[in-house]
């Protein structure tokens, strides 16, 4: 007998370019469905895109859910919230995930309403663990922790479903490991006739336009990242001075985005991109725990900042008291030195 599936990721694409918070969740579901036993799927919607199916595998997934239209070749909200229901709904997994994405957002909650169970939105981590309702007494077993900050970022919120399935989660990009593919892994592609009329598909895409984005944070291997310290947006100068000699990128807290000395693609953050290089230079950040989030886990943290005081010296691992606009430019002419 077949295992029942356990987790069901929402395999985001483009243009038959997968979306990378879709790897990153097969591989932190796939460690959920094995603490729970039980099998791995993914959806996967468009057009022409069944040869993706063999990247998820690899991934994690043990089963490919594949619906192909030409009405699914770009994401339109009722087609895609249509179908995706259909299968959850057929399948009847435990919990599904989505990306945190443009696409994510709109769709996720659409879906959890046409299944009527809940949803907790823009998720840091997940876990598997009981639960005891406290009116009742009732013991829960294998449900879903879904962890998000809340309040400001100043409390860490778990949130779980006991009562209702599937127990469903948007993932923030870059906070679950992408995991080392496994071409030998085998799967099962399974392919879904697709149930959509007129009514399915009212809204028609006349052109689009896209562009990449000038920054990729997530890639850098070293980010050099401004706060409110570097005082306006000519200062930001400088931080991309050191960061082209390192071969890195420019980062930034929201205070600096907020006073727009940068812009919002730069921001790293609970509410910006998270970030793992090998190395984060943080000049003129004080540290609040919605920036400390997003590049926590950098391999090595150099602090500069004129507060002793500053939360951010806490974690660093090299942490220096001054001026930055003193300081980078000594670290400029040292590294030059050593070229």
């Amino acid at each position: 007998m077949t295992r029942p599936i356990g987790v069901m990721v929402f395999a985001e694409q483009d243009g038959c370019r997968l979306a990378e918070v879709s790897l990153e969740l097969l591989s932190r579901g796939r460690e959920l469905a094995d603490q729970l036993g039980k099998r791995l799927a993914s959806i996967l919607l468009g057009h022409n895109v069944e040869p993706l199916a063999s990247t998820l595998v690899a991934h994690g997934a043990d089963e490919v859910f594949v619906a192909d239209d030409e009405a699914l070749a770009v994401y339109t909200t009722l087609p895609y919230t249509k179908e995706v229901a259909r299968i959850i709904a057929s399948q009847r997994p435990e919990i599904v995930i989505f990306g945190a994405t443009l696409v994510g957002r709109d769709l996720a909650p659409r879906v959890a309403s046409q299944l009527r169970t809940g949803l907790t939105a823009d998720c840091t981590n997940l876990r598997i663990g009981d639960y005891e309702d406290p009116k009742t007494k009732q013991k829960h077993t294998g449900l879903l922790y879904q962890i998000r900050p809340a309040f400001g970022g100043n409390i860490i919120a778990t949130i779980v479903t006991p009562f209702h399935r599937p127990q469903m989660a948007t993932v923030r990009e870059g906070v679950m490991r992408l995991g080392q593919p496994d071409p030998a892994r085998t799967g099962t592609v399974t392919r879904v006739p697709t149930d959509l009329d007129g009514k399915d598909k009212v809204v028609k895409i006349i052109e689009r336009f896209k562009a990449e984005k000038g920054v990729n944070l997530k890639a850098a291997q070293v980010i050099v990242s401004g706060g409110a310290g570097v005082g306006s947006a000519a200062g930001f100068d400088l931080l991309r001075e050191l960061a082209a000699l390192l071969g890195g990128e420019v980062g930034a807290s929201r205070a600096a985005v907020d006073l727009g000395y940068i812009d919002h693609a730069h921001q790293v953050g609970q509410t910006g991109t998270t970030v793992r290089p090998k190395l984060y230079i943080a000049c003129g950040i004080s540290g609040a725990v919605q920036h400390r989030a997003g590049m926590a886990e950098a391999s090595k943290i150099v602090a500069i900042n004129s507060d002793p005081n500053a939360p951010i010296l806490k974690i660093a691992h090299h942490g220096i008291v001054g001026d930055l606009f003193e300081v980078i430019p000594l670290m400029i002419e040292a590294y030059k030195s050593k070229l």
